[in-house]
């Protein structure tokens, strides 16, 4: 039986990584957003393609290079974490 500090433990450790792996990519979301935006002041061009495109492209180049990151961080917390917590029960 999983005690209630088991349960907290690897909540934590989840919540730890979902911030880990997700970073990244809303810190380059948040980059390229101020970036674009302040383009769009400086030149008064309020084209919406030119903010979603840019933005988006690069959303997928980071998940691009951060796949294996991703991977790798998520299947050790499962390794290590979950897979003996639910076998023990």
């Amino acid at each position: 039986m999983m005690t209630e500090s088991q349960f907290y433990d690897a909540m934590r450790e989840g919540l730890w990584i979902s911030m880990a792996i997700s970073a990244p990519i809303l810190g380059v979301a948040l980059i390229a957003g101020t970036a674009i935006g302040l383009f769009q002041a400086l030149t008064s061009v309020q084209e919406m393609t030119l903010t979603f495109v840019p933005k988006l492209a690069a959303i997928v180049a980071v998940f691009w290079v951060t796949m294996s990151f991703m991977t790798e961080s998520l299947t050790t917390f499962f390794a290590q974490t979950l897979l003996p917590l639910i076998e023990g029960m």
